[in-house]
């Protein structure tokens, strides 16, 4: 077990898992659907292309240097690779415009980063959820933006069987 410390106080995060306190907080008090983001890995990876491209701008812009910019980005890659979606607990339906969502993608990125760059998960001052991971984007902006890329990358795959039904009564 590690502990974590927020605002609010601190709780145990299993050693086992990728998310941290804030995620493990909104998962406790938005159980609503039961309905929960792993389901959805077209918006996981959408939402992971994201951050891998602020992490890059942020590098190039100097905000990040390049050991973070490299554990980051290779975070991401894990998630757009489809692997460790099950890290993902949030309920889909929350309170917010996303935020719970976006700090169960910043824990889950900034923890891979500290293990790729042989720190233990949870040890923040190396790589943090919200100062590297989440650095120059709000919620408002990187949720909608994933949204949109998962949308038209689904929506994409519905052309050609809808021509094909238009050409059918035609």
């Amino acid at each position: 077990m590690r502990i974590e410390h927020d605002f609010i106080g601190q709780m145990e995060i299993s050693d086992e898992v990728y998310y941290g306190i804030q995620t493990l907080r909104a998962s406790e008090n938005f159980f609503i659907t039961n309905d929960k983001l792993c389901s959805y890995p077209v918006f996981i990876k959408s939402f992971a292309q994201v951050k891998k491209a602020a992490a890059l701008a942020n590098a190039q812009l100097g905000l990040i240097d390049e050991k973070l910019k490299i554990a980051i980005c290779h975070a991401c890659d894990l998630l757009i690779d489809g692997k460790y979606h099950d890290q993902f607990i949030v309920d889909m339906i929350q309170g917010g415009a996303g935020t719970s969502t976006n700090m169960n993608m910043n824990e889950v990125i900034a923890n891979l980063a500290l293990e790729y760059m042989g720190h233990q998960k949870g040890e923040y001052q190396f790589c943090h959820p919200n100062d590297h991971v989440n650095r120059s984007q709000s919620t408002n902006d990187a949720y909608p933006s994933a949204l949109k890329i998962a949308i038209y990358e689904r929506l994409s795959n519905l052309v050609a069987p809808m021509k094909a039904l238009r050409d059918a009564f035609a």
